[in-house]
């Protein structure tokens, strides 16, 4: 394997000078809300995915308990307790209190790292109120205890064991984080990912803050080429198996690099992209993906030119032309990769690129030419992927003609508001012509504008751009949001910060709204990432006794109102509402758009692999896997009104 068994506080250097890192958490874990919070799970779970790398740990366990404290458990070597010569302290000690202290900086212990370029345990271990590690080493069980990045003691020996590995509890401090509750799907989705990316790692993940604990267990023998398969389940395939490639290259720079690479394409118009460097999820990309996509798009111009399909079209492909339909997970390891930003999220290094691009050209070239039928389909999807191009370019035009043509380029069926700063308004996007007359009628005219609905939404799951631009139910909605849509879509042009859905509590209302969330998904992904849509959430019930009246939004909600009030129910009056267009203007205000009253749901993506299998399947041509997933949940929904 090439790597040092022995692992011990000699292979520990410490890189003087500790920041203060409570002062300025931002610094090392980049915020400190939700994501700042997960980022401490992660630090620690890096150091046990670091051991998996080098083929020393095969399970991890992370448990969220309650009270907020976490706990991490693997079965690798287990960080050294021996003293270290220089700093005279335990290799534990300064792991776990040095800023710049681990193997990561030994060439001999780690040879990659995904936590080389992150801030380690000893910032998880700062910013939290207390952290305790336990050791289990050479059938001796060693623990230290830290208060707010400080150990209270030295290491010391408490007990035997018959396994080896590492043990982190912490609790996260409340005056740094602005929330200490973690979240568990967001939380399982990096640890899905982290075990697609470490073949046959065993990762599980359990949640004992519930009465009934849940838990995930992920483990996948076939890495990547896995990954891609899961993304795609419930699509139809171009070809049955994704195409996997793998290998190492050597770079002046940077030393080994590895690369492994899974594609397919499926008969879709959307992309799926994961890049990974060292186990970390690269979200904005990097060199390494610019290779990746500079070489599929050479790549399938180069085998265009000999086609049949040249004389269909005679011009190059770009790049999302060959990317419709894709689903690519790229994972590369490297010894010094160089990031922009702390957290990691794209890669900088400039020789990658070139390491990435000629591998994949040179891969790809041999195994299309050794399966010609797989690499007609895709040029054969490719080209009418680049004609739908021409088409939707031709039709965004037309739309900005038009658009020009009428002075202000917004909908007639838009009711806007008077304040035209964005941070402070609200688009109701509301289903119905009555709902949406009491709405103009009931809301603040100055910071909320209602955009009414009528007829049937388009499932955009099954639609190309060019359809979807040029779309009349759709239309007023993206000149309505104001920032374009697809790959045109510009955030930081949105009118409204606040986008809420208002729809009817039952089938139909629950159709429109997924309708409306597969749209804002597939073309303006932006908008539910950055938490700018809401759905309303109006009242099931009006209970009225004599001059009093109360709303209930579910059953259970009308139960508790019916037995609080105690009073005889012939006199109460309970009033069913069959949908928003029974209320009048002013119960509507009251109810669900009354900022110091309503309930809104804001709709979150805390889970993009999750959100992207439920999308394709119940909104896809797939039937079978819907019937199954409609099966399987059916059971689990409460509060369907059929």
């Amino acid at each position: 394997m090439g790597m040092e068994k022995n692992y011990s506080a000699q292979n520990i250097q410490v890189l003087k000078g500790l920041e203060a890192v409570r002062k300025r958490p931002g610094m090392y874990i980049g915020t400190t809300g939700i994501d700042g919070l997960h980022h401490l799970v992660f630090e620690v779970v890096d150091n046990s995915i670091d051991e998996a790398m080098q083929g020393f740990c095969t399970e991890i366990l992370v448990v969220l308990e309650g009270n907020d404290v976490v706990r991490v458990v693997d079965n690798g070597r287990g960080i050294p307790v021996d003293i270290h010569q220089e700093e005279k302290v335990s290799a534990l000690e300064l792991v776990m209190t040095r800023l710049h202290a681990g193997g990561k900086f030994d060439k001999k212990s780690y040879k990659v790292s995904g936590g080389l370029h992150g801030v380690g345990v000893s910032v998880v271990n700062a910013l939290s109120e207390w952290c305790e590690a336990f050791v289990h080493i050479d059938g001796k069980v060693h623990t230290q205890r830290y208060r707010f990045g400080i150990a209270e003691g030295p290491a010391r020996e408490t007990g035997s064991t018959d396994r080896c590995g590492t043990e982190i509890r912490f609790k996260a401090d409340t005056s740094i984080f602005e929330t200490t509750t973690y979240n568990f799907d967001a939380l399982s989705n990096r640890l899905r990912e982290l075990a697609f990316l470490n073949k046959s790692l065993k990762i599980t993940i359990r949640d004992e803050r519930l009465s009934t604990p849940k838990s995930h267990e992920f483990k996948f023998d076939g890495g990547v080429k896995s990954f891609v398969e899961y993304l795609n389940a419930g699509k139809k395939v171009l070809y049955h198996e994704p195409i996997v490639i793998s290998g190492s290259r050597e770079d002046e720079v940077q030393g080994t690099v590895e690369l492994e690479c899974a594609i397919q394409h499926n008969d879709g118009f959307n992309e799926i992209m994961y890049s990974f460097v060292n186990d970390i999820n690269t979200r904005e990309g990097g060199t390494h993906l610019v290779g990746f996509k500079a070489a599929l798009t050479h790549t399938l111009n180069e085998f265009l030119k000999k086609s049949k399909q040249a004389k269909k079209f005679d011009d190059t492909f770009s790049g999302d032309d060959v990317r419709e339909g894709l689903t690519a997970v790229l994972s590369i390891k490297l010894p010094n990769p160089q990031f922009e930003g702390q957290t990691k999220g794209k890669l900088g290094s400039s020789e990658v690129r070139g390491i990435v691009e000629s591998f994949v050209n040179e891969q790809l070239e041999l195994f299309f030419d050794r399966h010609p039928d797989i690499i007609a389909g895709i040029l054969e999807k490719s080209v009418l992927a680049a004609k739908a191009r021409i088409a939707a370019r031709a039709a965004r035009d037309a739309t900005r003609r038009k658009n020009a043509m009428d002075s202000a380029g917004l909908p007639g069926k838009l009711a806007d508001c008077s304040d035209k700063n964005p941070a402070g308004c609200e688009l109701f996007i509301v289903e119905g012509d009555s709902a949406g007359g009491s709405a103009k009628m009931g809301r603040n005219r100055q910071f909320q504008a209602i955009l009414s609905l009528f007829g049937k939404m388009l499932n955009v799951e099954k639609t190309r751009i060019e359809k979807v631009i040029t779309n009349e139910k759709l239309q007023p909605i993206i000149a309505s949001v104001g920032a374009g849509c697809g790959d045109e879509f510009d955030l930081s042009k949105i009118r409204y910060h606040k986008i809420i859905i208002m729809a009817d509590a039952d089938v139909d209302g629950s159709h429109i709204r997924t309708l409306l969330l597969t749209f804002f998904y597939r073309y303006m992904t932006e908008l539910i990432a950055s938490g700018h849509v809401y759905l309303a959430m109006p009242p099931l019930y009006r209970i009225s006794y004599e001059k009093k009246t109360f709303y209930a939004y579910d059953d259970a909600e009308k139960d508790r109102v019916l037995a609080a009030s105690g009073r005889d129910p012939e006199k109460l009056s309970v009033q069913r509402y069959k949908g928003l267009g029974e209320m009048n203007p002013d119960q509507l205000w009251e109810t669900t758009m009354d900022p110091a009253r309503r309930n809104i749901t804001q709709i979150h993506l805390d889970d993009a692999v999750e959100a992207e299998r439920i999308f394709s399947t119940l909104m896809g041509e797939n039937v079978a896997p819907r019937r199954e997933f409609i099966e399987e949940n059916a059971l689990l929904v409460s509060n369907l009104d059929v």
